[in-house]
C-alpha cells in the first residue's frame, strides 16, 4: 500500500510503499482509509514534539473515516465493510476512565499516527475494535466523518459537554484554523455570542461564516483591550485553539472573574519546556476555572452526531480543501508557515 513515511524528525517526508496491514491480536481490525484530515498535530510529530515516536520510518495521520477491511477474530460488534470512524485517542477500554466515558484520557491509551503508524495510508490498524469503533450514519459522507475525529470532537466535548456557554454569553475563541472554526460554530449552535481572534484576515472572514458575531485581528489591536470593552468585564468563556503560550495568557487576560477556560489548541513540553503557559496568579486572584481538552471518548459520538444528523451543526462547511496523498508530504511541510482557513481533507 501507499504511505507516507519520515525516516526521523524533521526528515523530508515522502509516499512510499509498505505492506498492508494485518490484525495482529483478536481485538484489533484494519480499516481502508477513505478520507484523513491534515492536522497541525502531524505537524507537531513529524517535528519531533511527541515523545511517542520512536520507531522509523513512520507515518503521521490521526483523524480519519473508511470502512472495515478485515477483523481480528476477537471483534463482535463490526464486520468487514463497515463505515466507521475512530477517535484520535483509543482507549484500552478496562480501566476507570474507559469505563466511565474518559477514555481520551486513559492512561493506556493508544493514539494513530503518534503511538503507532497513522491514516496518511492507505490502510491503517486500530486495536480495541469494539470499545473504540464508532459506526458512521448512511448520511454521513467519509469526508466530513473525517474532520470529526480530532479537532471537531475536541471541540465539541468542551463547548457541548464540559462546559456549554448559556444563551448570549460570550465566547471567545483565539485561532480560527480547524479548532477554532469548530469551536465557534458549536459555542454559537448553543446560542452563544461569538468573539474569533486571529492574524489573519482571510482565516476571520472564515470564521464569520462559521458564526462569530464579532472579530478581531491581534495584528492590529490588543485583543484582551478588545474583548474587555465589547464584553464589559470580560468573555465569559474563552477557548485557546491555536495552543501557544501567547494565546493561552491572552484567553487568560480576557476573562471576567470566575470564568473558564478552554485549552484545546496543543501546547508539547518540548514547546512549552520551562515557561509558564499562564499566570496563575491571575486565576487565583479572579477565581478561573481552568479545563484541559483532550479529545472525546467513541460513548459521546452519538451526541454530536445527533446535532449533525438534524443540521444543528454542520462541520461539512470547514472542509476548505481536498488532496491526494501525493500533496500531503508538501501539505504538511507547509502546516506551519501556510494559514489558509479551514480543514484539508487527504483523499489516499
Amino acid at each position: 500500500m501507499r504511505a507516507l513515511l519520515f525516516d526521523g524528525f524533521g526528515q523530508l517526508p515522502y509516499i512510499g510503499e509498505i505492506s498492508i496491514p494485518e490484525p495482529v491480536s483478536p481485538d484489533q481490525c484494519v480499516i481502508k482509509v477513505e478520507a484523513t484530515g491534515l492536522c497541525r498535530s502531524d505537524w507537531h510529530a513529524w517535528m519531533g514534539h511527541d515523545p511517542d515516536i520512536n520507531i522509523f520510518p513512520h507515518t503521521p495521520g490521526h483523524e480519519f473515516s473508511g470502512t472495515i477491511h478485515s477483523v481480528g477474530t476477537g471483534v463482535r460488534k463490526y464486520k468487514s465493510g463497515d463505515r466507521v470512524t475512530v477517535p484520535f485517542v483509543c482507549g484500552c477500554g478496562h480501566c476507570n476512565e474507559c469505563r466511565s466515558n474518559n477514555a481520551q484520557v486513559c492512561p493506556n491509551q493508544w493514539q494513530p499516527g503518534f503511538s503507532g503508524p497513522g491514516s496518511f495510508a492507505e490502510y491503517v490498524a486500530i486495536p480495541n475494535a469494539d470499545f473504540n469503533l464508532v459506526k458512521i450514519p448512511d448520511l454521513i459522507p467519509f469526508d466530513l466523518a473525517a474532520s470529526l475525529g480530532c479537532r471537531f470532537a475536541t471541540s465539541y466535548r468542551a463547548l457541548a459537554l464540559i462546559h456549554p456557554p448559556q444563551p448570549r454569553e460570550f465566547v471567545a475563541v483565539f485561532g480560527c484554523g480547524g479548532i477554532g472554526l469548530a469551536a465557534i460554530m458549536i459555542a454559537k449552535s448553543r446560542g452563544a455570542q461569538v468573539i474569533a481572534v486571529d492574524i489573519s484576515m482571510a482565516a476571520l472572514e472564515f470564521a464569520r461564516q462559521s458564526g462569530a458575531d464579532y472579530c478581531i485581528n491581534s495584528n492590529e489591536v490588543d485583543p484582551v483591550v478588545e474583548i474587555k470593552s465589547l464584553t464589559n468585564f470580560g468573555a465569559d468563556i474563552t477557548v485557546d485553539a491555536l495552543g501557544s503560550i501567547g494565546t493561552a495568557q491572552a484567553c487568560v487576560q480576557s476573562l471576567r472573574p470566575r470564568g473558564h477556560h478552554l485549552q484545546i489548541g496543543l501546547l508539547p513540553p518540548l514547546v512549552i519546556k520551562d515557561r509558564a503557559s499562564v499566570g496563575m496568579h491571575t486565576v487565583i486572584a479572579k477565581e478561573l476555572h481552568m479545563h484541559g481538552v483532550h479529545g472525546m471518548s467513541a460513548a459521546e459520538y452519538p451526541g454530536m452526531l445527533a446535532d449533525i444528523e438534524s443540521s444543528l451543526l454542520q462541520p461539512e462547511k470547514l472542509i476548505s480543501g481536498r488532496i491526494t496523498l501525493e500533496q500531503a508530504p508538501a501539505a504538511l511541510i507547509a502546516m506551519d508557515s501556510d494559514r489558509s482557513p479551514g480543514m484539508t481533507i487527504i483523499k489516499p
